[in-house]
Protein backbone atom coordinates (compact mmCIF):
# COMPACT_ATOMS: atom_id res chain seq x y z
CA UNK A 1 0.00 0.00 0.00
CA UNK A 2 1.25 3.23 -0.95
CA UNK A 3 2.51 5.85 1.99
CA UNK A 4 -0.02 7.85 1.80
CA UNK A 5 -2.67 5.37 1.68
CA UNK A 6 -1.60 3.77 5.00
CA UNK A 7 -1.17 7.51 6.27
CA UNK A 8 -5.05 7.96 5.43
CA UNK A 9 -5.92 4.82 6.42
CA UNK A 10 -3.94 5.48 10.16
CA UNK A 11 -5.94 8.99 10.62
CA UNK A 12 -9.38 7.01 10.17
CA UNK A 13 -8.47 4.48 12.40
CA UNK A 14 -7.59 7.30 15.07
CA UNK A 15 -10.45 8.98 14.32
CA UNK A 16 -12.95 6.17 14.77
CA UNK A 17 -10.56 4.57 18.07
CA UNK A 18 -11.10 8.04 19.25
CA UNK A 19 -15.25 8.15 19.18
CA UNK A 20 -15.69 4.81 20.18
CA UNK A 21 -13.35 5.61 23.14
CA UNK A 22 -14.84 8.94 23.72
CA UNK A 23 -18.19 7.49 23.69
CA UNK A 24 -16.81 4.24 25.64
CA UNK A 25 -15.03 6.29 28.19
CA UNK A 26 -15.74 9.63 28.53
CA UNK A 27 -12.91 12.46 28.22
CA UNK A 28 -11.16 11.74 31.36
CA UNK A 29 -10.92 7.94 30.14
CA UNK A 30 -9.68 8.60 26.48
CA UNK A 31 -6.22 9.64 25.98
CA UNK A 32 -4.06 9.43 23.14
CA UNK A 33 -2.62 6.47 24.44
CA UNK A 34 -5.43 4.54 25.10
CA UNK A 35 -7.36 5.66 21.30
CA UNK A 36 -3.61 4.60 19.83
CA UNK A 37 -4.10 0.84 21.42
CA UNK A 38 -7.85 0.93 20.53
CA UNK A 39 -6.58 1.78 16.87
CA UNK A 40 -3.08 -0.56 16.62
CA UNK A 41 -1.06 2.09 16.10
CA UNK A 42 2.23 3.66 18.38
CA UNK A 43 1.17 7.03 20.31
CA UNK A 44 3.97 8.41 18.22
CA UNK A 45 2.26 7.94 15.23
CA UNK A 46 -1.26 9.24 16.66
CA UNK A 47 0.62 12.59 17.75
CA UNK A 48 2.09 12.67 14.33
CA UNK A 49 -1.76 12.89 12.92
CA UNK A 50 -2.62 15.17 15.70
CA UNK A 51 -0.14 16.94 17.93
CA UNK A 52 -2.39 17.31 20.72
CA UNK A 53 -5.56 15.16 22.73
CA UNK A 54 -7.53 18.22 21.75
CA UNK A 55 -6.92 17.96 18.24
CA UNK A 56 -7.79 14.17 18.04
CA UNK A 57 -10.88 14.32 19.79
CA UNK A 58 -12.50 17.44 17.77
CA UNK A 59 -10.86 16.06 14.62
CA UNK A 60 -12.52 12.86 15.49
CA UNK A 61 -15.91 14.49 16.48
CA UNK A 62 -16.18 16.65 12.98
CA UNK A 63 -15.44 13.33 10.73
CA UNK A 64 -18.17 11.07 12.33
CA UNK A 65 -20.27 13.97 12.02
CA UNK A 66 -19.38 14.59 8.22
CA UNK A 67 -19.76 10.54 7.46
CA UNK A 68 -23.52 11.04 9.33
CA UNK A 69 -24.17 13.87 7.26
CA UNK A 70 -23.38 11.93 4.32
CA UNK A 71 -24.99 9.13 4.98
CA UNK A 72 -28.23 10.68 6.33
CA UNK A 73 -28.09 12.42 2.72
CA UNK A 74 -27.67 9.03 0.90
CA UNK A 75 -30.67 7.61 2.88
CA UNK A 76 -32.75 10.31 0.60
CA UNK A 77 -31.35 10.61 -2.33
CA UNK A 78 -34.03 12.15 -3.98
CA UNK A 79 -35.26 14.05 -0.74
CA UNK A 80 -38.10 13.10 1.25
CA UNK A 81 -41.18 15.73 1.14
CA UNK A 82 -43.65 12.55 0.78
CA UNK A 83 -42.20 11.08 4.14
CA UNK A 84 -41.45 13.45 6.63
CA UNK A 85 -41.96 10.75 9.17
CA UNK A 86 -39.17 8.64 7.85
CA UNK A 87 -37.29 12.29 7.68
CA UNK A 88 -37.67 12.88 11.53
CA UNK A 89 -36.82 9.55 12.51
CA UNK A 90 -33.58 10.17 11.12
CA UNK A 91 -32.47 12.78 12.62
CA UNK A 92 -34.09 11.72 16.02
CA UNK A 93 -31.56 8.26 15.21
CA UNK A 94 -28.17 11.12 14.60
CA UNK A 95 -28.93 12.01 18.22
CA UNK A 96 -29.19 7.98 19.63
CA UNK A 97 -26.01 6.35 18.82
CA UNK A 98 -22.31 6.97 19.81
CA UNK A 99 -21.45 9.44 18.15
CA UNK A 100 -24.08 11.62 19.92
CA UNK A 101 -22.93 9.84 23.46
CA UNK A 102 -18.94 10.62 22.44
CA UNK A 103 -19.99 14.85 21.33
CA UNK A 104 -21.84 15.11 24.80
CA UNK A 105 -18.54 13.72 26.74
CA UNK A 106 -16.43 16.31 24.39
CA UNK A 107 -19.18 19.13 25.19
CA UNK A 108 -18.96 18.51 29.25
CA UNK A 109 -15.44 18.47 29.19
CA UNK A 110 -15.17 21.58 27.26
CA UNK A 111 -17.67 23.19 29.95
CA UNK A 112 -14.72 22.90 32.45
CA UNK A 113 -11.18 23.34 30.35
CA UNK A 114 -10.63 26.50 28.68
CA UNK A 115 -8.60 25.49 25.96
CA UNK A 116 -11.00 23.22 24.64
CA UNK A 117 -14.07 25.31 24.95
CA UNK A 118 -13.62 27.49 21.42
CA UNK A 119 -12.92 24.40 19.69
CA UNK A 120 -15.98 23.09 20.60
CA UNK A 121 -18.34 25.37 20.79
CA UNK A 122 -16.81 26.53 17.10
CA UNK A 123 -17.21 22.52 15.99
CA UNK A 124 -20.78 22.10 17.62
CA UNK A 125 -21.94 25.60 15.52
CA UNK A 126 -20.62 24.34 11.96
CA UNK A 127 -22.56 20.64 12.81
CA UNK A 128 -25.48 22.22 13.58
CA UNK A 129 -25.71 24.60 10.81
CA UNK A 130 -24.89 21.27 8.60
CA UNK A 131 -27.49 19.43 9.99
CA UNK A 132 -30.50 22.13 10.22
CA UNK A 133 -29.50 22.64 6.23
CA UNK A 134 -29.43 19.16 5.79
CA UNK A 135 -33.27 18.92 8.07
CA UNK A 136 -34.42 21.97 5.73
CA UNK A 137 -33.32 19.88 2.51
CA UNK A 138 -34.94 16.85 3.41
CA UNK A 139 -38.27 18.09 4.28
CA UNK A 140 -38.74 20.46 1.65
CA UNK A 141 -38.70 23.61 4.17
CA UNK A 142 -39.32 26.87 2.93
CA UNK A 143 -37.63 28.62 5.54
CA UNK A 144 -38.65 31.95 3.72
CA UNK A 145 -42.47 31.41 5.69
CA UNK A 146 -42.68 32.95 9.39
CA UNK A 147 -41.75 29.80 12.01
CA UNK A 148 -40.18 27.51 9.69
CA UNK A 149 -36.96 28.16 10.29
CA UNK A 150 -37.89 27.88 14.27
CA UNK A 151 -40.10 24.90 13.91
CA UNK A 152 -37.09 22.58 12.03
CA UNK A 153 -34.67 24.35 14.76
CA UNK A 154 -37.48 23.01 17.26
CA UNK A 155 -37.65 19.60 15.94
CA UNK A 156 -33.40 19.44 16.12
CA UNK A 157 -33.69 20.59 19.61
CA UNK A 158 -36.06 18.03 20.37
CA UNK A 159 -33.89 15.10 18.78
CA UNK A 160 -30.86 16.05 20.77
CA UNK A 161 -33.66 15.80 23.98
CA UNK A 162 -34.63 12.50 23.02
CA UNK A 163 -30.69 11.63 22.64
CA UNK A 164 -30.04 12.77 26.36
CA UNK A 165 -33.31 10.52 27.31
CA UNK A 166 -32.09 7.57 25.37
CA UNK A 167 -28.56 7.98 27.06
CA UNK A 168 -29.56 6.35 30.46
CA UNK A 169 -32.85 4.33 29.48
CA UNK A 170 -34.12 2.97 26.44
CA UNK A 171 -36.68 5.30 25.27
CA UNK A 172 -37.92 3.28 22.21
CA UNK A 173 -41.32 3.32 22.66
CA UNK A 174 -41.68 7.48 23.93
CA UNK A 175 -39.85 8.40 20.89
CA UNK A 176 -41.64 6.39 18.55
CA UNK A 177 -45.04 8.53 19.73
CA UNK A 178 -43.07 11.74 19.33
CA UNK A 179 -41.82 11.06 16.37
CA UNK A 180 -45.05 10.44 14.46
CA UNK A 181 -46.11 13.97 16.62
CA UNK A 182 -43.55 15.92 14.95
CA UNK A 183 -44.21 14.45 11.49
CA UNK A 184 -47.99 16.15 11.86
CA UNK A 185 -46.80 19.05 13.45
CA UNK A 186 -44.72 19.45 10.60
CA UNK A 187 -47.09 18.43 8.05
CA UNK A 188 -49.31 21.62 9.43
CA UNK A 189 -46.27 24.06 9.47
CA UNK A 190 -44.84 22.92 5.94
CA UNK A 191 -47.52 22.39 3.84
Amino acid sequence: MPKQDRSRATRQRLLAAAVACLAEHGWAGSTVAVVAERAGVSRGAAQHHFPTREDLFTAAVEYVAEERSTALRALFPEGAQDDRRAVVAALVDLYTGPLFRAALHLWVAASNEEQLRPRVTELEARVGRETHRIAVELLGADESRPGVRETVQGLLDMARGLGLANLLTDDGQRRERVVGQWAALLAQTLD
